[in-house]
């Protein structure tokens, strides 16, 4: 199967989209595709479009450039002028941007992890949108869904934003959680050498992530705080991004790690081989490869309920999730609850690595994304 995989950017990038992109389009030729990519496409603002940014920043709105029309139809054109040499089985494409405005008879297949109108005021990123934004991209979105053969979600939030905003036919979404962001050959054997290894006398809680406020760095920081107070020694350790204010001494901060190099990804495996939790409260989140990350490594996951978290982060199999309401106690109890009792956690451990052996790498993905792209191509 031939596929013309679009994106905007350089899918090669690992950095782009947090490596999804990237990683997406291995899992295609993993599944056997064939795959051709069409990427960096120019965003070509005009006078116009450059007016309404600047007037409406003056009414404190945003106006999003890659929601204009007439940027749409820029990205459009060019790809199908790449499609003619292509000839493609079918279009497929990691978000609904480069094919909302698409002119083909090609079937189009997208793998995403939100819509539009479930970011509106979800993500600070988009709050404040002014009205001509948010009917354009709320247009674009519903031109994208009835253009789709599939349309391919990463969470049952994503899925069911999609059939409740826009007019879309509920058989053709469907739900395929993405894979960890990481190179994971661990096996059992692996896990139950790292859980044996792990000294319960401190506990250390992994965060991770390179927006500190969205994330919940602050409630974060609040709960090991309280887990100290308990009489539990605890480290916290902030791993993507820098806290905006000076922390306590039980706070490291490691900045931004690169995946790119061999020094950055054999810290990531340390941190999260010798951490007992990792802790993301965050407070929007359209899925978090990060909980599928953790799990790899066996490292159960403690965050809010939010968005499409409740997916990948499950209750019971790969840790817990609380409430945007719970207070930081309610985490240090239940953190603090499995440090007295090894047991416990190693059972939760060994089952978050079975939860991601079974449901969240790139290798079963792979094998049902081509089962779903056999019925459209």
């Amino acid at each position: 199967m031939k596929i013309a995989y679009v994106t905007t950017y350089d899918s090669s990038d690992i950095h782009a989209w947090s490596g999804l992109g990237r990683h997406i389009r291995d899992c295609l030729e993993e599944a056997g595709c064939s795959v051709v990519g069409i990427g960096g496409l120019q965003q070509l603002p005009n006078k116009l479009t450059t007016f309404k940014q600047r007037f409406y920043r003056k009414l404190s709105r945003q106006y999003l450039l890659n929601r204009d029309p007439s940027i749409l139809q820029a990205y459009a054109r060019q790809v199908e002028k790449q499609l003619q040499h292509i000839q493609p089985d079918l279009i497929f494409s990691p978000g609904t941007i480069p094919i909302a405005y698409l002119k083909t008879n090609f079937p189009i297949v997208f793998w995403t992890d939100s819509t539009f109108a479930g970011m509106v005021n979800y993500y600070p990123s988009f709050s404040g949108l002014c009205q001509e934004t948010i009917r354009a991209g709320n247009r674009m979105e519903q031109q994208a869904l009835s253009k789709a053969h599939l349309a391919i979600y990463a969470s049952q939030w994503a899925a069911q934003t999609a059939v409740a905003q826009y007019k879309v036919d509920p058989q053709k979404v469907k739900v395929l959680p993405f894979g960890a962001n990481i190179k994971s050959d661990r096996t059992l054997h692996n896990i139950n050498n790292l859980l044996k290894a792990k000294d319960f006398s401190t506990c250390k809680l992994l965060f991770c992530g390179v927006d500190w406020f969205r994330k919940g760095g602050d409630t974060a920081l609040n709960v090991a705080k309280a887990l100290n107070q308990m009489g539990l020694p605890t480290e916290l350790q902030v791993v993507g991004c820098e806290p905006p204010h000076e922390v306590p001494d039980f706070v490291k901060v490691y900045g931004f790690v690169s995946k790119k190099t061999e020094e950055g990804r054999k810290q990531l495996d340390q941190l999260f081989s010798e951490a007992h939790f990792l802790i993301l409260p965050s407070r929007a989140e359209c899925f978090g490869v990060v909980f599928a990350e953790a799990a790899s490594f066996g490292l159960p996951s403690v965050s809010s309920n939010t968005g499409g978290i409740p997916t990948v982060n499950q209750d019971g199999k790969t840790g817990q999730t609380f409430s945007l309401e719970d207070p930081p106690e309610a985490y240090a109890r239940y953190i603090k609850s499995l440090m007295d009792s090894p047991q416990q956690y190693h059972q939760l451990a060994l089952s978050a690595f079975e939860t991601f052996s079974q449901s969240f790498t790139w290798s079963v993905a792979s094998q049902k994304m081509l089962s779903l792209l056999q019925t459209v191509a």
